[in-house]
């Protein structure tokens, strides 16, 4: 697609999310599989319930623009996703693993986050005010799922983790 006007633009970042979408919900039964606290396997599962709820109003913003939300792969998410994996590849330790997971996980966060927040400008700009109160909601999603994550750290598996040394 030939990128030459906002909304072309604005699609294109919709695809990107939904992409990221739908590959965080399949690398995230790895995570939790992976993962010790019970804690952070309780956030990791509520959050993939959560971004399959983000995935569906992408789904929704796309109905309204006559299109489909596939055809592209978020290579951002991807590089993270696989990141993330090498990293679990060389922890045995459980609350380094467990460091290791919500270090990787909040990378995504933050990743989701911007992207979500050059839609929702873009939607703005475009007078999508519906597309606007969805991606708002995401976004706010993103940012508590980012808080949960750090609570979790530093609360409690960072401080084991620690004792590592």
């Amino acid at each position: 697609m030939n990128i030459d006007t906002l909304t072309k633009l604005y699609i294109h970042e919709l695809k990107d999310l939904y992409s990221a979408e739908n590959q965080i919900i399949d690398a995230l039964p790895d995570m939790i599989d992976a993962a010790h606290d019970e804690d952070l396997k309780t956030a990791l599962r509520n959050h993939r319930e959560e971004t399959q709820n983000q995935v569906n109003r992408i789904e929704r913003i796309f109905q309204s623009l006559d299109g489909k939300p596939t055809g592209h792969k978020c290579k951002g998410v991807a590089g993270l996703v696989a990141e993330g994996n090498e990293v679990l590849k060389d922890v045995d330790d459980e609350a380094i693993l467990d460091a290791a997971i919500i270090g990787a996980c909040q990378r995504i966060e933050h990743y989701e986050i911007a992207g979500y927040g050059v839609a929702r400008a873009f939607a703005r700009m475009l007078g999508r005010e519906d597309d606007v109160e969805l991606l708002t909601e995401t976004i706010e999603e993103e940012g508590a799922a980012d808080k949960l994550l750090t609570r979790i750290a530093e609360h409690h598996i960072n401080l084991v983790a620690a004792r590592q040394n």
